[in-house]
């Protein structure tokens, strides 16, 4: 990549979400529903006391991902799929759902797992750079740092394979990488905080 392009901004998802209510059809492709299956089972742990999920858009993800925590707090840069997250959300009195962009609203506290699924591709590396950071300090010891990122071509800042690599450069003072997996279609990487 010879061209560093910014971070997409939430107006970006704001047109998208405009344009269609479920933009990338979360609720229904067979192929979302197998990956977040995927997603779940490499969780090394059956229940997590706090966790933070970073772009959940619509909350199909996270309407499973809280049967498995105590706390979770799942965020997305654009209003519009919140609402739709927080309908199907709405019997989980342990989950919150805020409009949050990382890394300037990074929330605070510790969590004992982060999900960053399908997000790190729309920053740029330094902003990148700035969420692994916040990634890192945010993780309790012991508890780990999800990544999942389709590897796909995109128009995007960066790839899922460049973003996840960056992701693992930069949050190595804090992390290690415990194990990562690859489908035709996109990477998995789990990370334990030290």
């Amino acid at each position: 990549m010879t061209e560093m392009r910014p971070s997409l901004d939430a107006a970006y998802f704001d047109r998208l979400y405009a344009e269609a209510a479920d933009p990338w059809n979360f609720a229904e492709s067979a192929y979302e529903h197998a990956k977040y299956q995927h997603t779940l089972q490499a969780l090394p742990r059956e229940r997590y006391g706090s966790a933070l999920e970073v772009g959940c858009s619509i909350g199909v993800l996270t309407a499973s991902l809280a049967q498995r925590c105590g706390r979770l707090l799942a965020v997305d840069a654009a209003e519009a799929p919140l609402v739709q997250a927080r309908r199907r959300c709405a019997d989980e009195a342990h989950v919150r759902i805020e409009r949050r962009r990382v890394p300037e609203e990074w929330p605070d506290g510790t969590f004992d797992l982060i999900l960053l699924s399908e997000v790190l591709y729309y920053l740029a590396p330094v902003d990148l750079r700035e969420v692994a950071q916040r990634a890192g300090q945010s993780t309790r010891s012991g508890g780990h740092i999800l990544l999942v990122h389709w590897t796909g071509e995109t128009d995007y800042p960066l790839s899922g394979d460049a973003a996840t690599e960056w992701f693992i450069s930069a949050i190595a003072p804090h992390a290690r990488l415990l194990r990562q997996e690859a489908t035709s279609a996109y990477r998995l990487a789990l990370l334990e905080r030290e």
